[in-house]
């Protein structure tokens, strides 16, 4: 079985899948390192606000502690960073990237599945700054300060919206790739599925038909080895090409489970060897009759193959559950599909001709093609079975 491979992506596409996966420390660790130093330069900037102090340095601190625990606690992580970004915000210290750690932690909530905490999250940090920046600055420091400008509140809405759109976007990405992997791999388990289905059919097919020719000459020659020697290594010499064809189509079989993907070393059977067919099945004491209705034509090697195989299951149907000893065979080629006809006399025993897996491996063998398989017995003691194959793989299969 081929190994499933990835389908080429964008160069973001690592960086996206890994998202929420990897160590968190690491980011954390650097959003600290980078907030602490970009404060200290927005504080020297923004000569209005309240001076850097150890309550500053603690605060820029909590958020990206937080961060570390962000992907398993998310939601609780996204609220907290906002209510330690709101008190930084409220005590009029510097603004600048302390709102890093805000949009991480939103970022995480969103890609782990809880849209709706990190929408309150941000909610709640913007409401909390309009209160604060048109209200409650007259009682919150820096003395003397005014209420913050609309374009500010433009700007601050802007970028809490490009934050949840990138982060709405990465986890649309993210569910869309895992889909598609998770529809390879079950067309992968399908494939396989359906090679281990043909390989059980054809080692039953190959195994049922040989047993039963072996088992019945091997009767034969249990009988007659007193009486009529001659007799008896006829049966036996019977029972050697038996299995010789047998183990030769089982190896064929298993070679294609060593070596898959490689071409046969063989060809598969088909109705040119129909003949060789009715040899084995009077070899086993059946004597078939065969008859053909139309002009043939060649056959594609899946409808040529399965074709062969019905044929071969109901002649062993016969000889293993019929007491008949005649078995007859019409071919009918008809411009839109082949027919199959298998008739016997009856009656029935050793069990229902058909009662085990042979007939549902008929029929889907029939049914993958787009044929069908009709088995039953007859009104006058006998068992039929009337097998419809199109000419083509596709012909009866609709349009998906």
């Amino acid at each position: 079985m081929e190994e499933l491979r990835e389908r080429p992506g964008p160069p973001w596409r690592r960086w996206v899948e890994r998202t929420g996966r990897g160590p968190a420390w690491r980011s954390a660790l650097l959003v600290a390192v980078f907030t602490q130093i970009g404060a200290g330069w927005a504080a020297h900037v923004q000569s209005g606000r309240v001076a850097l102090d150890g309550s500053a340095r603690l605060l820029l601190l909590i958020g990206p502690a937080l961060l570390v625990v962000r992907h398993r606690y998310p939601v609780a992580v996204a609220y907290g960073v906002s209510v330690v970004t709101l008190v930084y915000v409220g005590a009029g210290y510097p603004y600048g990237p302390v709102f890093l750690s805000l949009a991480l932690a939103c970022f995480a909530a969103v890609v782990a599945g809880h849209r709706r905490a990190a929408w309150g999250a941000v909610g709640l940090f913007w409401a909390g700054h309009l209160l604060i920046g048109h209200w409650l600055y007259r009682w919150l420091p820096p003395a003397g300060d005014g209420p913050a400008p609309w374009t500010q509140e433009v700007g601050v809405t802007a970028w809490v919206l490009a934050v949840l759109a990138v982060a709405e976007l990465v986890r649309v990405r993210r569910e869309q790739w895992v889909r598609e992997r998770a529809e390879r791999a079950a067309a992968e388990r399908r494939r396989v599925d359906e090679e281990r289905l043909r390989i059980a059919r054809e080692l039953h097919d190959v195994l049922a038909h040989s047993i039963s020719v072996i088992n019945v000459q091997a009767g034969v020659g249990l009988a007659l080895l007193d009486s009529d020697p001659e007799q008896a290594r006829t049966a036996l010499a019977t029972i050697k090409a038996a299995s010789k064809e047998a183990l030769g189509e089982v190896r064929q079989v298993l070679d294609t489970l060593r070596s898959p993907g490689e071409a046969p070393r063989s060809p598969a059977p088909g109705l040119d060897r129909l003949p060789e067919l009715v040899g084995q099945a009077a070899a086993a004491g059946l004597a078939v009759e065969v008859s053909v209705e139309g002009e043939a034509r060649a056959l594609p090697p899946g409808v040529d193959l399965a074709a062969f195989r019905i044929l071969q299951e109901a002649l062993t149907n016969v000889v293993r559950h019929s007491g008949s000893r005649t078995a007859r065979i019409r071919l009918t080629w008809q411009p839109q599909a082949v027919e199959l006809r298998v008739d016997d006399d009856g009656p029935a025993t050793g069990g229902t001709p058909g009662g085990g897996n042979g007939l549902v491996g008929m029929r889907e063998r029939a049914s993958a093609l787009g044929g069908t398989v009709e088995a039953g017995p007859r009104p006058d003691g006998g068992f039929r079975v009337i097998a419809v194959l199109p000419p083509k793989a596709d012909a009866f299969k609709e349009d998906p």
